[in-house]
């Protein structure tokens, strides 16, 4: 199986700007920029995505192993935080941090987890990542109201 984007970037780095596209059709010409990425003007950048794909990554591989163990994720709300650092002349992604809060009946906090720590190892985008993956993980009371989206981070 293979995904793929594509990205079209015009000028230099500083002044140019980019639009980044999915086969899919999920990311349509998205704009990012120096500022986008190292400023504060609204837009997309590359380290936002890995989080992105990151924290969807670990929430199906946590939702997986739950299932696999006969639990049932009743609500998984992940959110994945990544930190690039300059190093000398270059810039570096030097982390990503996991905050997973989750509804499962039936579970310990030990055991959840047990299985969090094993999804962080075992998701295909930590393995991808060549840094430092931190994880806190914690299992909240079961919510009788029905399921709904979170809020956005």
């Amino acid at each position: 199986m293979q995904r793929s984007a594509n990205v079209i970037w015009k000028g230099s780095v500083q002044q140019g700007q980019g639009a980044i596209s999915t086969t899919s059709g999920a990311l349509k010409q998205i704009p990012y920029s120096f500022t986008t990425r190292f400023g504060d003007t609204p837009g997309t950048n590359p380290e936002e995505l890995i989080a992105a794909a990151h924290a969807s990554c670990f929430a199906m591989a946590t939702s997986a192993a739950l299932t696999a163990k006969g639990l049932e994720p009743l609500n998984l709300d992940v959110k994945a935080t990544v930190t690039i650092q300059k190093d000398g002349a270059s810039w570096t992604v030097t982390s990503s941090h996991l905050e997973l809060r989750g509804q499962v009946n039936d579970v310990t906090q030990g055991q959840f987890l047990e299985i969090a720590e094993d999804a962080k190892r075992n998701c295909p985008i930590s393995k991808l990542l060549n840094a430092e993956i931190s994880l806190d993980a914690r299992l909240d009371e079961r919510d009788e109201r029905p399921w709904a989206p979170p809020p956005a981070h």
